[in-house]
C-alpha cells in the first residue's frame, strides 16, 4: 500500500505485514524530495522564488502570522489567546514591537536570538539566514510552557508605520520576509484598529506580498467596542473599501469584529455580536491542527505548479538565446517581451495565467542572470511532477482522509479557548431555546397570560384549537411556512393535530425565539415541554 513512498520518508511499518504505512508528513516529504526538488534545482527556482523545503517545514505545528499597523493590538491579541505574558513582549500605544517574534512551545520559559535560531535544524527557520544580520538581529523565538502552544505557534510581526523612513531604516526587505512566512504559515491574520483604517504604502505592499495565499487570510477589526453601533457600521464599510483596493479577489474577505483583550468592553451595545465573532474566530483557529496536513498538501501542489511554470519560462529564454553574437540585445528583448512570452506559454502548455509569477518581479530578477547558462527543457523532470500531481496526490489525499478518521479530533486547547467552552458563559447559554434551562418554573409561563388571551379568541373546542385556526395566528409572524411547520411539529406534543392552551403558548414562544434571531432546536428540550405533557414524553424529566 502506497509503495511509491520510500521508507526513508518517515513512515512506520504496519504490524503483521510487510507493507509500509506512511504518515502524511512522510509522504509529502518523500514526494517533494523525489519529484519537485530536482525540477527546482535544475532551473534555479530557489534563487527566483522560495528556498528549498526542509524536514522542519513538513513537521512543524500550524503557524499563525499576525500583521498590522502599529498599535492595532497584535501583541495584545497573542496575550489574549495565551492568557499569559511571553518573553520579549512589549505593549504600548507607541510602536513597541520592532522584531519578528516566533512564540512557540517550550518546557522552560526563555528566548532564542535570530542568529542561533536559524542554525537549529528542529525549527523551520533555517532558510531565513539569507536575509542577513539586519533581519536576524530583529528576529527571536519566545518559548514558554503554554497549553495553546502545544498545538499552534504564533508569529508576531513589527508594527507597520506610514512614510518612507521606516522602510529605509529596516535594513532588510520586510515584504520578502513576510512572503517567506506567508508561504509556510497556516493562517494570516491582518489586524485593524477601529480608529486606524488607513492602509499605508508599506502595509499595502505587505498585503500584496501575500499574493497566492488568499485562502489563508483572515481580517480582525479590533477595538470595535470603542465605537457605537452606527459608527461601527461606517467603520466596517470603510475597511471593506480599503481592502478592496489592495486585495484583488472577487470574494469578500472574512472580517471578525470584536475587542480582543481581557478588559471590560467600553461599549456593550454590540456585546452579542462580539461574542459570536470571537467564537467564530476561535473555531477557525482551533481547526488548524486538524487541517494542517491538507494545508501542507495544498502548499506542495501550489509549489509544484509554480516550479513547472518557472521551468517553462527559463527553458524558453535559454532556447531563444543566440549561440554567439547579440546576446545582451536578445536578453533585453526577451525581458521586455516577457508578458507576451507568458501568453505564448499559456497557450502552448494550457496553463492558467494565475499559475505564473508576477511579470514585473520576474523581469527585475532576470536582469541579473546570464540566459545562456540556463538549462534547456528536460521533459522527464516535467513528467515526474505531472505524474505526482495526477496520480500520487490523490493517493495521498486518501491517506489524509484515513488519518482524519482514525485520529481523534485535534483542537487547540488552553488559554482563551477554554474560557467559553463550558458553563454559563458558553456562547448562547441561557439564550434562545436554552432560556430557562436552569429554572424550575416553565419559562413560557411568564408570557402565558398574553398567549391565553389570543388562544381564546381562536374559538377553541374542548380546550383545543384546530390547525386552521392556529395557522391564522401563526402566519401573522410573517415567518416562512417551512419554519412555521417546524414550530407546529415541536409544539404539538401529543401529535393530535390540535393545540391546547399550553401547546399554543409554546408555539408562540418558539415564534418569538425565531424572530429574536435564534435558531430553533431540532427536538424539543425537556425544559420547554409543557407541564401537562411531561408525563407523556419519556425523555422529559
Amino acid at each position: 500500500m502506497f509503495s511509491w513512498m520510500g521508507r526513508q520518508a518517515g513512515g512506520r511499518e504496519r504490524v503483521g505485514g510487510a507493507d509500509t504505512v506512511q504518515t502524511v508528513t512522510g509522504g509529502l516529504r518523500s514526494l517533494y524530495l523525489r519529484k519537485v526538488l530536482p525540477l527546482e534545482e535544475a532551473y534555479r527556482f530557489h534563487e527566483f522564488h522560495s528556498p528549498a523545503l526542509e524536514d522542519a517545514d513538513f513537521e512543524n505545528k500550524p503557524m499563525i502570522l499576525l500583521v498590522g499597523q502599529y498599535s492595532t493590538g497584535k501583541t495584545t491579541f497573542i496575550r489574549y489567546l495565551l492568557e499569559q505574558d511571553f518573553p520579549g513582549m512589549r505593549i504600548g500605544p507607541e510602536p513597541t514591537t520592532d522584531s519578528f517574534i516566533a512564540v512557540m512551545y517550550g518546557e522552560t520559559e526563555g528566548s532564542t536570538p535570530g542568529n542561533a535560531l536559524v542554525v537549529d535544524p528542529k525549527k523551520p527557520f533555517r532558510k531565513l539566514s539569507r536575509f542577513g544580520n539586519a533581519f536576524l538581529n530583529r528576529f527571536m523565538c519566545s518559548q514558554l510552557p503554554n497549553q495553546v502552544l502545544k498545538s499552534i505557534s504564533i508569529i508576531d510581526s513589527p508594527g507597520i508605520l506610514s512614510g518612507e523612513k521606516q522602510r529605509i531604516s529596516r535594513g532588510y526587505d520586510f515584504c520578502q520576509v513576510l512572503q517567506w512566512f506567508a508561504e509556510r504559515v497556516d493562517r494570516i491574520i491582518l489586524l485593524f484598529d477601529a480608529h486606524k483604517l488607513d492602509i499605508s504604502d508599506e502595509f499595502s505592499e505587505a498585503i500584496k506580498a501575500f499574493r497566492g495565499q488568499d485562502d489563508k487570510i483572515r481580517v480582525v477589526l479590533n477595538k470595535a467596542d470603542q465605537v457605537d453601533t452606527q459608527q461601527l457600521m461606517r467603520v466596517y464599510g470603510a475597511l471593506m473599501w480599503s481592502l478592496g483596493k489592495v486585495i484583488n479577489t472577487p470574494e469578500v474577505l472574512r472580517v471578525y469584529i470584536g475587542s480582543f483583550w481581557a478588559q471590560p468592553l467600553q461599549n456593550t451595545d454590540n456585546r452579542r455580536l462580539f461574542e459570536a465573532e470571537a467564537q467564530d474566530l476561535f473555531r477557525d483557529i482551533q481547526s488548524l491542527p486538524q487541517k494542517a496536513a491538507v494545508r501542507k498538501l495544498n502548499d506542495l501542489i501550489k509549489r509544484a505548479r509554480l516550479a513547472k511554470v518557472h521551468a517553462y519560462i527559463i527553458s524558453y529564454l535559454k532556447k531563444e538565446m543566440p549561440s554567439v553574437f547579440g546576446k545582451e540585445n536578445k536578453k533585453r528583448e526577451l525581458i521586455s517581451r516577457l508578458p507576451e512570452i507568458y501568453i505564448q506559454l499559456q497557450r502552448e502548455y494550457q496553463i492558467s495565467a494565475g499559475d505564473f509569477p508576477e511579470v514585473k518581479t520576474m523581469q527585475e530578477q532576470l536582469e541579473n542572470y546570464d540566459f545562456t547558462k540556463f538549462h534547456s527543457l528536460k521533459p522527464k523532470l516535467i513528467e515526474a511532477v505531472d505524474n505526482m500531481l495526477s496520480n500520487k496526490i490523490s493517493s495521498l489525499m486518501s491517506l489524509v482522509s484515513q488519518e482524519e478518521m482514525s485520529m481523534p479530533t485535534q483542537l487547540v486547547q488552553g488559554g482563551a479557548f477554554d474560557g467559553t467552552t463550558e458553563g454559563p458563559f458558553n456562547q448562547g447559554y441561557g439564550e434562545g431555546a436554552g432560556e430557562g434551562a436552569d429554572e424550575e418554573e416553565w419559562v413560557v409561563a411568564k408570557d402565558k397570560p398574553i398567549y391565553d388571551e389570543l388562544f381564546y379568541t381562536l374559538s377553541p373546542v374542548n380546550g383545543k384549537i384546530t390547525g386552521v385556526n392556529a395557522k391564522k395566528e401563526m402566519v401573522s409572524s410573517k415567518l416562512p411556512n417551512s419554519v412555521l411547520g417546524k414550530i407546529w411539529k415541536l409544539a404539538d406534543c401529543d401529535c393530535d393535530g390540535m393545540l391546547d392552551e399550553e401547546e399554543f403558548a409554546l408555539a408562540k414562544h418558539l415564534i418569538k425565539i425565531k424572530l429574536d434571531g435564534y435558531e430553533l432546536p431540532s427536538s424539543l428540550p425537556p425544559h420547554l415541554v409543557p407541564p401537562s405533557h411531561r408525563k407523556c414524553l419519556p425523555n422529559a424529566d
